[in-house]
Order: C-alpha cells, then structure tokens, then sequence
C-alpha cells in the first residue's frame, strides 16, 4: 500500500464520498467523516458518530478501513474527556448504563 492519508472530509468531499458510496453498495454515513486517501484517491470513510464504514470494494481496503477505526476511536476519547471515558468504562464493567446521581 502506498502513503494513507487521514483527514476529516468537508462538504467539497460529497460527491466523491458518493461515488465510493455507490460503489460500495452503501449510502453515505451520516455525521463527522474521517477518509483514508492514497495516491489522491479516496478509499474508506468512516462516520465519527455512527462508525459506520464505506469502502472500495475493487480495491484492498481492509488494512485502510482498520486504520480509520483505530484513528475514529482516538478521536471519540478524546472528544469526549476524562468524565465520560470513566463512565464508559463504568458501564461496561458493570454491564448497564449507569445515570449521574441527581441532586
């Protein structure tokens, strides 16, 4: 594989995100989109928000799409801060959701 670029697309970005979409037999994910480009060309997008993925199926995609997964985490957690991120882990110990105390 050669150089992968990520970067958050923008709205410039639709119209090639679609065509990978139909590609891909997909829609466009909705939310915030994270792309892997190589050569100028765009391969997989992941949607910040939702996780899901489109990708090209004519091409090898999959160490690309398991970047942006990695990346798209990365991001979440630290979007999200301290507070949240221990709560998650609170939630997934525990095995329900958990509410904050009221006052």
């Amino acid at each position: 594989m050669s150089d992968l670029t990520l970067r958050i697309c923008c709205k410039a970005d639709y119209a090639t995100l679609r065509k990978l979409a139909e590609r891909d037999t997909a829609a466009v994910p909705t939310g915030r989109l994270l792309a892997a480009e190589a050569d100028g060309r765009l391969l997989a997008a992941i949607s910040l928000e939702t996780r899901a993925v489109i990708a090209d199926p004519f091409l090898p995609t999959q160490d690309a799409v398991e970047i942006l997964r990695r990346r798209a985490r990365q991001i979440r957690r630290s979007e999200c801060g301290p507070g949240l991120r221990l709560l998650q882990r609170l939630r997934r110990r525990t095995g329900r959701r958990t509410a904050p105390a009221e006052t």
